[in-house]
């Protein structure tokens, strides 16, 4: 079974009874780890229960395939389902998967975690895709509406509301990767402290500000704004990150669109001030700041070239086997070097 869009939050928080299998994959990893400790959780509320929780890779089952039906065959001594929480399996396991769902045994939830599968060529998200007692979650990076929502709920349970230049600031700087973003509304909730009750742009500014140096939006800002030695810099960081490099390529992506929204809005006769704020969701302080310093860099015609840069990178980086971050990072560096040309003119 697959499951997408709003659905997914739906089944994580109920799944069906009748899913033995519930993968996880793509390339927020932060999102797959969260979303499948929920998931675990609606089985066994104590994920540290030895008696109830197993947990196996994808290397064990390579040196002992039949492990997995032994754990979903096994009784917990305590009583209760069990779940085995598979992680870091591939499509070389999938095999091994489409046999236990034709054959299941015992009563135990398996929630397995992947990394970023490819769409129509994944045997193991096929696999699972295509039975009826599995389903398949995939885990994209936070858009703006999810970010939104995430910032929301860990704002409400602390009390806090947040000023909307502050709350703009904030989501310009999360979203590559789950589990960062909630770190860093964590690190906000605790530098606000007891009794706080308004979040301000200084708060987040002093709180967040360091992960904004290293994130993928130094990336974005670095590659469209022309600065190439800020960008190989910001690109290192995030390989030794583990930053994904699609992601990467997308959120690069997003602001070209942006940007090319706003130079049509000014080659029809709008100022720069007047252009971002006719775009919906105009743009505003303080994210403005960046797209005055870009836009007068990037002609149409440019940043059309710079898009079909980008999308021809992203799909290299799916079919031709080289280095991912080796074909970003010449995507990106050509990006920048255009920008800064235009800067010189």
């Amino acid at each position: 079974m697959k499951i997408a869009g709003a659905a997914i939050d739906r089944f994580v928080a109920k799944p069906d009874p009748a899913m033995r299998v519930v993968l996880l994959f793509g390339p927020d990893g932060g999102l797959v780890r969260e979303r499948a400790a929920k998931l675990a959780r609606t089985v066994v509320p104590d994920l540290n229960d030895p008696f109830r929780v197993t947990e196996l890779t994808g290397a064990m089952l390579d040196g002992d395939p039949a492990r997995l039906a032994d754990e979903a065959a096994a009784i917990s001594m305590m009583g209760g389902r069990r779940v085995i929480r598979l992680r870091d399996i591939a499509d070389k396991h999938a095999k091994l998967i489409a046999g236990f769902l034709e054959d299941p045994v015992g009563d135990a939830l398996i929630v397995a975690e992947a990394g970023d599968l490819p769409n129509r060529r994944s045997t193991l998200r096929t696999t699972v895709e295509e039975a009826r007692n599995a389903a398949a979650l995939p885990c994209y990076a936070d858009d703006a509406a999810s970010l939104d929502e995430l910032v929301d709920s860990v704002l409400r349970a602390a009390k806090l509301e947040i000023e909307p230049a502050a709350r703009q600031w904030l989501l310009d700087r999360l979203g590559a990767d789950r589990a960062l973003s909630r770190g860093e509304l964590d690190k906000l909730v605790l530098y606000m402290g007891p009794g706080a009750s308004q979040v301000s742009l200084d708060d987040v500014r002093a709180a967040v500000g360091d992960a904004s140096e290293i994130g993928i939006d130094d990336v974005v800002q670095s590659c469209l704004g022309g600065d190439m030695a800020r960008l190989e810099r910001s690109l290192e960081r995030c390989r030794q990150a583990g930053e994904n490099a699609i992601t990467i390529l997308r959120a690069v992506s997003r602001q070209t669109l942006l940007l090319q929204n706003a130079r049509a809005l000014m080659d029809g006769g709008l100022s720069l001030d007047q252009a971002l704020g006719a775009m919906r969701p105009p743009i505003r302080f303080p994210r403005d700041r960046a797209f005055k310093q870009q836009l007068p860099r990037w002609s149409g015609q440019r940043l059309l070239d710079a898009v079909d840069l980008l999308v021809e990178a992203e799909l290299d980086c799916k079919t031709t086997g080289n280095p991912a971050d080796a074909l970003t990072a010449r995507a990106l560096m050509r990006i920048a070097g255009v920008a800064a040309r235009a800067a010189r003119r």
